[in-house]
């Protein structure tokens, strides 16, 4: 029995945090790309605004996980409308593009969509 309940108490540990972390390293992730304006030279207002256009789906990503923190479901509707609409907008990659770029929010809402059907579980 003691073996039991550590599984799950390290089992519901992993479920409420593995959405969180993972959502803040993607952002991260996706906030790379953006250091590719710095090789345009287009002197400082317009690298300011450049960096600012780049770093605005990240932004909204990050407050979709500020938000997730305490209420799943809107991770859930978040990460998979970003994967969704990344694969309908976006032609022309390799599939390992999508793989990463849509791949990882779907898996996010989905484990998001978990930590909220189980969120008395979680949180009692």
């Amino acid at each position: 029995m003691i073996i039991e309940e550590t599984l799950n108490k390290i089992l519901i540990q992993t479920l409420f945090w593995l959405p969180r972390i993972t959502g803040i390293v993607f952002v991260l992730f996706l906030s790379l790309f953006a250091l590719d304006i710095f090789d345009l030279e287009l002197g400082f207002w317009g690298t300011i605004f450049g960096l600012f256009m780049h770093l605005i789906p990240p932004i909204a990503l990050a407050i979709g996980v500020a938000v997730a923190w305490r209420r799943e479901w809107v991770g859930t509707v978040i990460f998979i409308a970003w994967a969704v609409i990344y694969i309908i907008s976006a032609r022309g990659f390799d599939w390992t593009v999508y793989a990463v770029i849509a791949g990882v929010p779907f898996v996010l809402g989905i484990l998001f969509l978990a930590g909220w059907i189980w969120r008395k579980q979680i949180r009692g």
